[in-house]
């Protein structure tokens, strides 16, 4: 048998063959690519809804609870499970539970990226300037960063904050936290940056007579911007959790005022017997640690172009 030549129609797969070759390609920015990526990671797309949903029932909170303040009492209603007038229910002294865990939530998202900010602000700042002078000022930031972390910050921050007390307790908590949580970070950055003040462009700008202090704010602290926005995603996360246990103990915000921390410390002692006292302030502060990691990963995964976690742009 003779084998039949097999014949093609290039007119009906013309198209499919050859691709227009002046058809417009979609380009997108680095910040579209990186939304792109963060989309692609489910978790973290959840994490960040929860997020922003706690945020604006942080702040929307007066609002929805305009019956009730934290600092409120309601005679008669001692230790009453949740409700139709009290939704949480409410603590031994009749204080509405849903007013208090929202007030906890505030503040405590407050400190938390008050904290954040400020720690990576100073690491990004010390380890960038360190890694691009050298010398000994280099040699001065690293002495301080392994002296600081020697050093048990917990325990400074809760006798510095004992001493101190009264109505400043907030403000002081911050700088604390803040002031001896940045050491690490900065050795990351000052790592990173040794490497980007090799690149051309900074040599380029040094040759140029550009001062060191601006070559450092405008080409290498944005060439690492990545690195610092994680940073700053899970500095917020570690600082919630330090004030947590710092309010637990005692030694963190004061009452009348309120904060996650707080809450977990009063209603740790009726968790079995009332546990509504609890769990309305762990529920809040696992929600929102939890969701500020999934953010954070997601970022790390999005941000980084070796990371397959987030999928294909």
């Amino acid at each position: 048998m003779s084998a039949v030549p097999l014949q093609i129609d290039t007119e009906a797969f013309g198209e499919l063959a050859e691709p227009d070759a002046d058809a417009p390609r979609q380009r997108f920015s680095r910040r579209a690519l990186v939304w792109r990526r963060f989309r692609r990671n489910r978790m973290a797309v959840a994490g960040l809804v929860v997020l922003v949903m706690l945020a604006l029932l942080a702040l929307a909170g007066p609002w929805l609870i305009a019956d009730w303040t934290h600092t409120e009492l309601d005679p008669g209603y001692n230790l009453q499970g949740p409700s139709r007038r009290h939704w949480f229910g409410t603590t031994q002294n009749g204080r509405d539970l849903f007013a208090m865990a929202l007030q906890g939530l505030r503040k405590s998202m407050l400190i938390g990226l008050a904290v954040g900010l400020g720690s990576t602000t100073i690491a990004a700042l010390v380890g960038s300037f360190a890694a691009y002078f050298g010398g000994w000022f280099d040699r001065i930031a690293m002495w301080v960063i392994d002296l600081l972390l020697v050093l048990p910050a917990f325990l400074i921050i809760a006798i510095i904050i004992n001493v101190a007390g009264g109505g400043s307790s907030l403000l002081l908590l911050v700088v604390m936290l803040a002031g001896l949580g940045w050491m690490l970070s900065a050795r990351v950055v000052r790592s990173l940056a040794m490497s980007v003040k090799e690149r051309e462009y900074v040599t380029a700008a040094r040759y140029m007579g550009v001062p060191g202090w601006r070559i450092v704010l405008r080409h290498i602290l944005p060439n690492i911007s990545s690195l610092l926005i994680i940073d700053a995603t899970l500095a917020i996360g570690a600082a919630v959790i330090a004030e947590t246990g710092l309010s637990f103990f005692g030694f963190g915000i004061r009452p009348p005022d309120v904060s996650l921390g707080t809450l977990i410390g009063d209603g740790a002692r009726m968790a079995t017997t009332y546990p509504w006292t609890f769990y309305s302030g762990a529920g809040f502060l696992v929600l929102m640690v939890v969701s500020i990691n999934f953010v954070g990963d997601g970022l790390r995964d999005a941000l980084d172009p070796s990371s397959r976690s987030g999928g294909r742009a």
